[in-house]
C-alpha cells in the first residue's frame, strides 16, 4: 500500500493525531512509509478524518 499526501494538506495536524506512528506535522503532513504496513487501520482513518482529503491511500 502506498500513501502520500497531496498539495491540499493544510497541516492541520489531523492525521498526526491519530497516527503519529506514520504521519507528522511539520508544515504539511510527512508519511513515514516504513511504518505504513504496521498501521493501516490507523492510516486509513486518518485518511478519513482529513478535512481536506490530502491523504491519498493506494
Amino acid at each position: 500500500m502506498t500513501v502520500k499526501v497531496n498539495d491540499s494538506c493544510i497541516g492541520c495536524g489531523a492525521c498526526e493525531s491519530i497516527c503519529d506512528a506514520v504521519f507528522s506535522v511539520d508544515g504539511v503532513a510527512q508519511v513515514d512509509e516504513a511504518a505504513v504496513a504496521d498501521n493501516m487501520d490507523s492510516v486509513k482513518e486518518a485518511a478519513e478524518a482529513c478535512p481536506v482529503s490530502a491523504i491519498e491511500v493506494e
